[in-house]
């Protein structure tokens, strides 16, 4: 697959990440947060906690799930990625924070979502 496709395919799956959890409650208040530490694919509010969302796509599971490839070297990075965020916003910084991650496979002609709440901790 080449970088385009790949990129619309992550883009494709971000976007029904992100209605899915709308349609659970959760407000979007950022999408692909940048800085050097990282990127943040959707950063969300449920409530008074900001939630950190990753989201993975897999075709198929022959490496594992999709969940499974948040090992913990992208946790940290995306812990670190946080924590940048919140420095620059300290009015969240104030509340609750969780990290989800939203792991996606096709199923059929439609797309199996798992989303996994406070899958991994700051430690």
């Amino acid at each position: 697959m080449n970088r385009d496709n790949k990129q619309q395919t992550g883009q494709a799956a971000e976007s029904k990440a992100c209605d899915h959890l709308q349609q659970h409650g959760l407000q979007l208040i950022e999408r692909n947060y940048h800085c050097r530490q990282g990127e943040i694919d959707l950063i969300m509010s449920d409530g008074s906690c900001t939630v950190f969302v990753e989201v993975r796509y897999r075709r198929n599971s022959g490496f594992g799930s999709a969940a499974e490839s948040v090992d913990q070297r992208k946790q940290r990075k995306i812990i670190n990625t946080a924590s940048h965020y919140l420095q620059q916003h300290s009015k969240l910084a104030q509340q609750p924070a969780r990290f989800d991650v939203v792991s996606m496979s096709p199923q059929g002609n439609d797309t199996h979502i798992d989303w996994i709440q406070d899958a991994f901790q700051v430690t």
